[in-house]
C-alpha cells in the first residue's frame, strides 16, 4: 500500500528528467536507495541496469560502450537495504579483451551494510538482543542474514573498529586544561578511564586501561600512552582523581610538576564517614559537606578543623582518614577558583555520570566472556555517548585555571633549575 501511495504521488507531481550526461553522484544514489526501502526494491534493478548501460552501452547497440565490454549472463546476488540482506538478480558485464568480469559500482556499494554496520551496532547497543534482532528489526520481508550468529559477527566487527578508533585517537588537537581519572568495574576487572576537559569546556574521552586494581605501574603506563598519543601537559593540567594511592603516584611519576592534583571531595567524605557508626553518619556528612562549600581556602580549612575536632572525639581513625591528603581536596580553594569551578571539578562526578550512562548500554550483557569483549563494549558505549556530552558548568572560567596552571609550571621549572 505504501509503495502504491508513493507511485500515485509521484505520477501526480511528475518526475524531472536528469540528463544522461549528468550522472548522479554514486554516494548520493546509494544513500537514497538504502534509506527509501519501498522505492529501493523497485529501483535497485534500474540503478544496476544504468551501470551496465554506461559500461556496455544499450542492448543490441554497438556504439556507446567501452572497448571490449559486453553484457553477460545475469546471476543471483544480494544487497543490503537498511542493514538487511535482500536477494536480487544481478546483471553482469564482461571485458572480453582482458577476459575479466567488470564489477558494477552500485552493486559493490550496496553489498556493504549502511554506515559500516553502524545501524546494527546502535540497535544492539540500545538493548536489542542478537537473538531477537531478526524478529524485531526485519524491515524487508525477503531479507536474510539476520540470525543471531550473523548479527553477533557484525556487531563484533563494528565494535572492534570503535575500540581501535578510541584507543588510537590522536590528542594533539585538544587543548586540555583538566584531566579526570576514575575506574569502573566490569565483572572482576577494573577499567580506569580518562576524560579530558578542553579550555572551552568540552569533554573528550581519551581512553581506558583494564586492570585488577588502580595500581601505580598500570596507571603510569596508561598515562604515558596518553602522552605518546599527543596529550599536552606543558601548559599545566589539573588532574582530578578519586584518592587512589596508585593513581596519585602514577600522576606524580608521569606528569611531575606539570600537574596539580584535586582529590575528589565526595570520595574523601565517604571514606571518612565509613569509619563512623550509622547514627553519626548523616550529621557528619552534612558538616563535612558544609565545610567544603566555603568559597575560600582559609574558611574551608577552618571549618574542616572544627569537624576534625569532633571526629577525634568520635573516632580517631576517622580523623586520621580526614587528615590523609586533605590539602589535595582543597586545591581549587587554594587556587582561588572554587567559587567558579568547584561545581564541576571538585569531584569526579563528570566521570561518574559517564559510568552511569555506560551502564545503561551494557547492563544487558549478563556474561562477560573475555577481555576483548569488555573492551569492545566499553569503547563502543563511550563513543556512542560522547557526542551527547555537555560542556561543564562555568566553563567560561577555565581560562583563569589555565593562567594559574601556567604560573605553577613556571615555578616548578625554576625550582628544578
Amino acid at each position: 500500500r505504501k509503495v502504491r501511495q508513493i507511485r500515485e504521488k509521484r505520477n501526480h507531481i511528475g518526475i524531472v528528467a536528469v540528463p544522461a550526461t549528468a550522472a548522479p553522484d554514486l554516494d548520493t544514489r546509494v544513500a537514497l536507495i538504502q534509506a527509501l526501502i519501498p522505492v529501493a526494491l523497485e529501483k535497485v534493478c534500474e540503478a544496476l541496469q544504468a551501470d551496465v548501460t554506461r559500461l556496455a552501452g544499450e542492448r543490441y547497440v554497438r556504439e556507446g560502450r567501452l572497448p571490449g565490454h559486453v553484457r553477460w549472463t545475469p546471476q543471483r546476488g544480494s544487497i543490503y537495504l537498511a542493514d538487511q540482506k535482500v536477494p536480487i538478480p544481478v546483471p553482469r558485464v564482461r571485458d572480453r579483451v582482458r577476459n575479466l568480469e567488470v564489477p558494477l559500482p552500485t552493486y559493490e556499494r550496496l553489498q556493504e551494510p549502511r554506515a559500516l554496520d553502524e545501524g546494527l551496532l546502535h540497535k544492539v547497543l540500545g538493548g536489542l538482543s542478537t537473538r531477537e534482532y531478526e524478529r524485531c528489526a526485519e524491515a524487508v520481508p525477503a531479507a536474510f542474514g539476520l540470525s543471531a550468529s550473523t548479527v553477533s559477527r557484525r556487531f563484533k566487527r563494528a565494535s572492534t573498529r570503535k575500540l581501535r578508533e578510541l584507543m588510537e585517537r590522536r590528542l594533539e588537537g585538544y587543548d586540555l586544561v583538566a584531566l579526570i581519572l576514575d575506574g569502573k568495574t566490569f565483572a572482576e576487572d577494573e577499567m580506569v578511564m580518562a576524560v579530558g576537559i578542553t579550555i572551552t569546556g568540552e569533554k573528550v574521552l581519551l581512553g581506558f586501561v583494564q586492570t585488577a586494581t588502580e595500581n601505580r605501574k598500570v596507571c603510569a603506563a596508561f598515562l604515558r600512552e596518553l602522552v605518546e598519543r599527543g596529550l599536552r601537559v606543558d601548559l599545566g593540567l589539573l588532574v582530578v582523581t578519586d584518592g587512589s594511592k596508585g593513581l596519585h603516584a602514577a600522576v606524580r611519576e608521569v606528569f611531575d610538576s606539570a600537574a596539580l592534583l584535586q582529590r575528589c571531595q565526595w570520595h574523601k567524605r565517604e571514606y571518612v564517614i565509613a569509619y563512623l557508626p550509622e547514627r553519626h553518619r548523616a550529621v557528619m556528612r552534612r558538616k563535612l559537606q558544609a565545610a567544603y562549600e566555603h568559597p575560600t581556602y582559609e574558611a574551608a580549612k577552618r571549618a574542616l578543623g572544627k569537624v576534625r575536632a569532633e571526629l577525634t572525639l568520635l573516632n580517631a581513625s576517622a580523623a586520621a582518614s580526614l587528615d590523609e591528603g586533605l590539602e589535595e581536596t582543597l586545591t581549587l580553594h587554594r587556587l582561588g577558583l572554587f567559587a567558579e569551578l568547584g561545581v564541576s571539578l571538585k569531584t569526579t562526578n563528570v566521570l561518574e555520570s559517564i559510568h552511569a550512562r555506560v551502564e545503561d548500554r551494557t547492563a544487558r550483557v549478563d556474561h562477560w566472556r573475555n577481555s576483548e569483549q569488555k573492551q569492545r563494549w566499553l569503547a563502543t558505549a563511550l563513543l556512542d555517548l560522547e557526542p551527547r556530552l555537555r560542556r561543564i558548568k562555568n566553563f567560561r572560567s577555565l581560562p583563569l585555571l589555565r593562567e594559574v596552571l601556567k604560573r605553577h609550571v613556571q615555578v616548578g621549572k625554576k625550582s628544578a633549575a
